[in-house]
């Protein structure tokens, strides 16, 4: 059984439950992690859908991300609630000018998260950290990333993903994703978009596969070549088009 709960903001009394485009690219997000379970075709869940290591869990989620904007897709939820309105299209382009605004700054809060969680979790068994401000502080000076105007994406008091949701170093995982994502969904633009076929295949090839092939491997046979930082580049804005 594979089902999404969100915690999106509850309407007043007698308003329409209505939802930013931040939390509608995050119930995308979700929604890929749920059709990686749900198009999972092993036998033993230990090795089903996303059971798979880090690095590589947020792949499918952090992909489904892009069809949000898509026009096709965009048809079917993004209406005004009183008119039934599709978004006017002059918007939907302002939307996406604005996606490479300040994508210097939430790369780099994200980077010194990571390293900031490697930088914990590589602490031996036997020391013990009496200051925990001063151990985040020294971390951050070594890696360069000690900067006031841009602080890491969670401090350490309250880094849950690495403390009680399982990424103990392992939140780098969602910048080495976003390679892996951008790379995929290239493939997608150079062959014609969201089609059944090319669907079908990224669920034949990827979605389904569960924890049965090296992740290398898998994705390699579905985009053809080993993953490529250029996509990524590209959409953090720091390649032209």
């Amino acid at each position: 059984m594979i089902y999404n709960v969100c915690n999106f903001s509850k309407p007043a009394p007698g308003k329409p439950a209505l939802i930013s485009f931040s939390d509608v690219t995050t119930m995308f997000h979700e929604f890929g992690h749920a059709l990686h379970g749900l198009f999972a075709s092993q036998k033993y869940p230990i090795l089903s859908g996303t059971n798979t290591a880090r690095d590589f869990v947020e792949f499918p989620s952090q992909f489904n991300e892009h069809w949000a904007l898509n026009p096709k897709v965009l048809k079917n939820y993004a209406r005004h609630y009183k008119t039934g309105e599709l978004i006017p299209q002059s918007l939907v382009d302002k939307m996406k000018k604005a996606n490479t605004f300040n994508t210097g700054y939430t790369m780099s809060e994200a980077i010194a998260a990571s390293l900031l969680d490697i930088e914990w979790h590589s602490i031996a068994a036997d020391n013990t950290i009496q200051d925990e401000d001063a151990f985040e502080k020294k971390a951050l000076d070594a890696s360069g990333l000690d900067a006031a105007h841009v602080p890491p994406r969670y401090r350490s008091s309250y880094f849950l993903h690495i403390w009680s949701n399982g990424y103990a170093a392992g939140y780098y995982a969602y910048q080495w994703t976003k390679m892996l994502e951008q790379d995929a969904f290239s493939w997608f633009e150079e062959n014609g978009g969201m089609t059944r076929a090319n669907g079908q295949r990224f669920r034949d090839m990827i979605l389904s596969r569960g924890n049965t092939e090296d992740y290398n491997v898998m994705f390699k046979k579905f985009r053809g070549h080993d993953p490529d930082i250029r996509a990524m580049q590209k959409g953090l804005g720091l390649i032209a088009e």
